[in-house]
């Protein structure tokens, strides 16, 4: 039984530790991703839960290097998109505002409107591009519990992610991929996430203290109230 016990704490530390090392990762090795590999990510995205067990996923693998290439520009333009209109309407200065070295700002600034920053895309040795039926009313949440599997088992299997709404932010884009890719009309697509051996090792970010996060029995209780 104590031994039980044990198994059952190592297990907890162990899939909190691969939650906890999971990062974007941007940068991959040239190296392709082995198919079981892949298999094994799309095994753990298929069971990821669904509003009344609908599973309206679908998961296309592309490992064609000119579709990842296409894919990226995609991504790329949106951003150009997003961050110069948010730059005409000031909003860049204000998410820039507590960054105080001004050539920093400036190289940030010329990444975000230069569209640089999911055009990282056009280098994955492997995206999969994940998409769902239009007739489930719980589409969204089904499929981020289908990537979240994904992400997590990715860092177990010793690869790196990184998921990436541009390409499909804009329904105009999306249309784009689907052309691309043969996706029926009826199918909505929710993502790209890019898959690889990792090539930078970033550092985790700082995450919000527990007691900022967490509450009981109402809104803003601490457990020290109760």
């Amino acid at each position: 039984m104590r031994q039980k016990r044990m198994n059952k704490m190592n297990l907890e530390q162990q899939v909190l530790e691969v939650i906890k090392n999971r990062r974007s990762i941007r940068r991959y090795k040239p190296h392709p991703v082995p198919r079981e590999k892949i298999e094994l990510l799309i095994e753990a995205a298929r069971w990821a839960p669904s509003g009344e067990n609908a599973q309206p996923w679908r998961f296309i693998v592309i490992e064609d290097s000119g579709k990842i290439k296409a894919i990226g520009k995609i991504a790329g333009m949106a951003d150009r998109r997003q961050f110069s209109a948010e730059f005409a309407a000031g909003e860049t200065e204000e998410r820039l505002k507590k960054i105080r070295d001004p050539k920093k700002r400036q190289k940030i600034m010329e990444k975000l409107t230069g569209g640089h920053v999911s055009s990282f895309l056009e280098n994955a040795p492997l995206i999969i591009i994940v998409c769902g039926r239009k007739d489930v009313w719980d589409l969204p949440y089904d499929c981020s519990a289908a990537i979240e599997n994904i992400l997590i088992m990715a860092v177990a299997a010793g690869l790196g992610t990184c998921w990436v709404e541009s390409p499909v932010m804009d329904v105009r884009d999306e249309e784009k991929i689907k052309e691309m890719l043969q996706i029926p009309k009826n199918f909505k697509v929710l993502t790209a996430i890019s898959v690889g051996y990792p090539d930078e090792s970033p550092k985790p970010r700082p995450r919000l203290p527990r007691d900022d996060l967490v509450f009981y029995e109402s809104f803003g209780r601490r457990e020290t109230n109760v």
